[in-house]
């Protein structure tokens, strides 16, 4: 599958996230950023890339329509997780994203002041998605939610890039395997390829991050093992992506990354929806 789709206003691609926001997603990361909880990075990392699309589609005349997303919730309920205007909302064209965050809060970062020395800098954030943490991780369920949404969205652009789909997890499915239901969602298909089913899975060991392995040697326990082998391949184009990123890659690696800290998540989300084609 060719994975070469031209993506325009008129061919929009579509991304969907699914988030555990189970219970034990309020416990600390395993990873550098261990007294961050788990949900509070994730929201960040969700309402970053959602700011990042709407800049890549920012044109002068306004936001371009080149793509659709969706947050998708599963914790004690699973269902769209968007906040304010757009709470519902299963999918959301990228022009009514950018019309409609919940809020805007003002973060501090850090910035060079230019003789050596680091500034506090007050920049704007846009909320799109706020963190939750409570009840168990119905993954199967998640993904069967995923496949219904991203069919009906195949059967009307049939020639689309095919959609991403990010699982973002800290472990165990609480309502099955969910092998079957991943393989069902990834059948899900354009003429130009099947869908992409990318993990991230964020562990509260303490073991090293793994990157788009491409076999499960060195992954610390089964449930990191069976995520790798739910992930789809790395496309051609985000192989090259990975690589101008510093990442390790080969035709063999899966788009999965293990206990990675929220900066390496980010940029894994970015290699996973960086537009390779825009018209």
């Amino acid at each position: 599958m060719a994975y070469t789709a031209e993506i325009s206003r008129t061919n929009p691609s579509c991304f969907l996230f699914l988030i555990d926001q189970s219970g034990s997603m309020d416990d600390p990361s395993g990873s550098a950023e261990s007294q961050r909880k788990k949900a509070d990075g994730v929201a960040d990392a969700i309402n970053r890339l959602l700011q990042n699309l709407v800049i890549k589609c920012a044109k002068s005349e306004g936001v371009r329509d080149y793509y659709y997303a969706g947050v998708i919730g599963y914790g004690s309920n699973v269902g769209p997780a968007f906040a304010g205007a757009l709470a519902g909302k299963e999918l959301a064209s990228i022009s009514e994203i950018a019309e409609n965050p919940a809020r805007v809060e003002e973060r501090t970062k850090k910035v060079d002041d230019g003789a050596g020395g680091i500034l506090d800098q007050t920049v704007k954030f846009p909320i799109w998605f706020d963190a939750v943490a409570r009840g168990g991780t119905p993954m199967c369920e998640a993904l069967r939610r995923a496949e219904t949404i991203l069919s009906s969205w195949v059967s009307e652009h049939a020639d689309c890039f095919p959609p991403i789909v990010i699982n973002i997890t800290d472990g165990e499915s609480t309502d099955g395997d969910p092998s079957s239901a991943a393989e069902a969602l990834r059948r899900t298909a354009s003429s130009d390829g099947e869908t992409l089913l990318f993990n991230v899975h964020l562990s509260s060991h303490g073991a090293a991050p793994i990157e788009f392995p491409e076999s499960e040697t060195g992954l610390p326990d089964k449930y990191a093992e069976l995520l790798f082998r739910m992930s789809s391949l790395l496309p051609a184009y985000m192989q090259t992506a990975a690589r101008q990123e510093g990442y390790s890659v080969s035709d063999g690696s899966r788009g999965f990354v293990f206990n990675a800290d929220m900066v390496s998540v980010i940029r894994f989300l970015d290699i996973g929806t960086r537009p390779s084609n825009l018209r």
